[in-house]
């Protein structure tokens, strides 16, 4: 009897968190359900204003605010912050998704419009949902994360193409590179999958081929 109690105590806290996952979905969907076209932006937390990434963060953020995109991040520090803080400063949409995390992530100041998540998976689907672009700067795992899973669903063919822009040649080409050589030479994708990534190191270029391909 007392195992049973026990079960049927766990199958209702599951229960509970199905509830709190919808209603993450809800508050995503109001937030952002409006916002017209945008790009996703991400990259490394743990860059400093200081650095060269975060300087080309933010000017790229401002072109593209003020070429009519709003600019979506991860709502944290380092990358994120300088992108929103460029979109905010060129008068755009300036969107902060923070996740709750215990270390490393809190919102940076200049989300116009901010978004608290618990769930990365949550919070994922609102990045590929509202963005016409990904723009990738450099970054670590989540980084990663976030690329190769709108690289997937592309692949895949359960989302519409979209441009998927890593900043940086000295960064991204030797996982370009490993790509090509592990990858497609092997079979293990196909021959045209690696031209889902495109690398681009100027951000006026990186701006024209958004606009190249987002329906206006």
């Amino acid at each position: 009897m007392k195992r049973q109690f026990v079960i049927d105590e766990f199958k209702l806290g599951e229960s509970w968190r199905l509830f709190k996952i919808i209603g993450e979905f809800v508050d995503g969907v109001e937030a952002l359900h409006d916002i017209g076209r945008a790009v996703s932006m991400f990259g490394s937390a743990r860059i400093q204003p200081g650095d060269p990434v975060y300087k080309k963060a933010e000017t790229l953020a401002g072109l593209l605010a003020e070429a009519g995109f709003a600019v979506i991040t991860g709502g944290g520090g380092g990358v994120m912050e300088a992108a929103n803080k460029g979109a905010a400063a060129a008068g755009g949409i300036s969107i902060g998704m923070n996740i709750s995390l215990p270390l490393e992530q809190k919102p940076n100041d200049y989300a116009n419009i901010l978004v608290e998540f618990n769930y990365f998976f949550i919070r994922k689907v609102m990045f590929v949902k509202y963005a016409q672009a990904y723009i990738v700067l450099p970054g670590g795992f989540g980084t990663l994360d976030e690329m190769f899973e709108a690289v997937t669903l592309i692949q895949t063919q359960r989302i519409k193409p979209f441009p998927v822009i890593l900043v940086g040649s000295d960064y991204w080409s030797g996982l370009k590179r490993w790509a090509e050589t592990h990858l497609r030479e092997t079979g293990r994708i196909s021959p045209g999958d690696l031209d889902i990534l495109q690398i681009i190191d100027d951000p006026e270029e990186i701006v024209a081929a958004v606009k190249k391909v987002v329906i206006y």
